[in-house]
């Protein structure tokens, strides 16, 4: 709806209606830093009425059989494929990624989700033993929790919203979802679906505003059993806290430190492309994103002149340019604090090779206020540095030399994170060898960003507690029960 100013002007999603709310945020563009919406600054007022839609909605939910409950998984995910290129539209916009890859990516992935939990919430099954001597028959059922919290961020805002409330309401969960505040549009625009879809009122509601508003009324609300996150380790801790004194089920996705390890035999033809692409997709705005990337000695200079000349050609434009690689940064704050991190690589002796500070950035005059960043590749780092230690989730990559396998294992697992990581070798007993010690909740080889969402994901360390895809989520969004049967 038209709000102030003839800005778009969102509403919660509540019982199956929209409601306005007493207070609204301004989002930002981040390609020209203007207001471009206005979202609800929700509080516990919101939460509750939420709950309570949730609690109301969950009876006759949780008893629709899994066929019943997939075929409007199936419905929504037809009719977001339907509204593909208007919510790429608005994705690209609203979080300042290009439209080629909201268009390729997230929505098609956000229409992935729903098929694949609508499939596979009918392919799982329980266990059963028998105690012939006692007269006895174990077996177990799984189900659904209750009323599931789902707060996800701004970086992919439909792919990881909907990564969350297919496998929850698949499960038969009712699911209160709050979105990030930065990026709340397509979230809003799938609200309007979900009748057409035949979501029953209360099954899905959506809740906007803040973390210390909105969010910490969700995860410490006592009728809020389970909490799936993703984003920042010290939102993580907060939600450990307050979640803590009710004992909740927790699924916690966090940052990543993600190393790429490039030794002697890789095959470069294939790897620089890749991790150029692994490094600044989404202008860096991935957890997945590589940000460290270890090259073995012998090819170190050449991978390096290839690596550059392969970032100059990355081109960095506006979101709706299709021929742009990279958009802008998400806001202002975060511009800045990703600028911080290249001043502080700087004093630290460090070269900047591309990039901030290096290369001019040209943008049409309208964009100029825009979070834009060029792709920034920094050398001569120590491993104790900022830059190869903390989450910077810019267009940042750090290269640097090693000399043998052992070594690198350990510089590659010399960090708190372990979310994923990269290597290429044609050596496949190395690639083995290698892969089985690094500290990573996934690792890939001679690729990156392959996924197969029946397989577990998630991270080590201080990446997050629990994994997501096909048996994973449905076990996570279920309680089991054991139940004994003497005849």
């Amino acid at each position: 709806m038209a709000g102030r100013g003839g800005l778009l002007m969102l509403e919660n999603f509540i019982g199956g209606k929209f409601l306005p709310c007493s207070s609204y945020l301004d989002s930002y563009d981040p390609s020209t830093g203007e207001v471009y919406c206005h979202v609800p600054d929700s509080g516990e007022e919101e939460v509750e009425a939420a709950v309570e839609a949730a609690r109301a909605a969950f009876p006759g939910w949780s008893s629709r059989s899994p066929q019943e409950r997939s075929q409007v998984l199936q419905r929504l995910a037809d009719l977001l494929e339907q509204s593909l290129e208007e919510l790429a539209q608005a994705e690209s916009r609203d979080q300042g990624k290009t439209i080629t890859l909201a268009r390729t990516m997230d929505i098609p992935r956000a229409v992935q989700n729903f098929r694949f939990f609508a499939s596979s919430t009918l392919h799982q099954t329980s266990e059963c033993t028998q105690m012939d001597h006692l007269g006895c028959l174990h077996y177990t059922v799984r189900a659904p929790v209750g009323i599931a919290a789902l707060i996800s961020p701004w970086n992919l805002p439909l792919y990881l919203l909907t990564w969350k409330i297919a496998p929850a309401i698949a499960a038969g969960n009712t699911v209160i979802a709050k979105p990030s505040e930065l990026t709340s549009v397509t979230a809003w625009m799938m609200c309007r679906l979900l009748e057409k879809a035949g979501v029953p009122p209360g099954v899905v509601n959506v809740v906007f505003g803040t973390g210390p508003r909105v969010g910490e009324a969700l995860v410490s609300h006592p009728d809020v059993p389970l909490i799936s996150f993703t984003g920042s380790q010290p939102t993580a801790e907060r939600i450990t806290q307050l979640s803590a004194p009710h004992c909740k089920k927790l699924s916690l996705e966090l940052g990543g430190k993600n190393p790429a390890i490039v030794f002697e035999d890789a095959n470069l033809d294939e790897c620089i492309p890749t991790t150029v692409r692994s490094s600044f997709a989404n202008q860096g705005e991935i957890c997945l994103c590589t940000s460290r990337i270890f090259v073995q000695r012998s090819i170190y200079s050449e991978f390096l002149k290839r690596f550059l000349e392969a970032t100059r050609k990355w081109k960095v434009g506006i979101p709706s340019d299709p021929s742009a690689d990279m958009g802008a940064l998400i806001s202002k704050a975060h511009l800045e604090k990703v600028r911080s991190y290249i001043k502080k690589a700087r004093l630290e002796g460090a070269q900047i090779l591309c990039g901030e500070g290096v290369d001019k950035l040209n943008l049409p005059p309208r964009n100029q206020a825009g979070y834009f960043m060029l792709p920034t590749v920094i050398t001569d780092v120590k491993d104790e540095s900022c830059c190869m230690k903390e989450e910077i989730f810019g267009p940042v990559t750090c290269v640097v030399p090693f000399d043998s396998e052992e070594e690198v294992i350990q510089r590659a697992n010399g960090v708190k994170y372990g979310l994923a990581a990269t290597v290429w070798s044609g050596n496949v007993g190395r690639v083995h060898r290698v892969a089985k010690r690094l500290q990573s909740g996934l690792v890939w080889t001679n690729c990156w960003l392959i996924r197969e969402l029946n397989l577990p994901f998630g991270g080590m360390k201080s990446s997050g507690v629990g994994r997501e895809g096909a048996r994973d989520s449905y076990e996570f969004f279920t309680e089991v029960k054991t139940i004994t049967v003497k005849h």
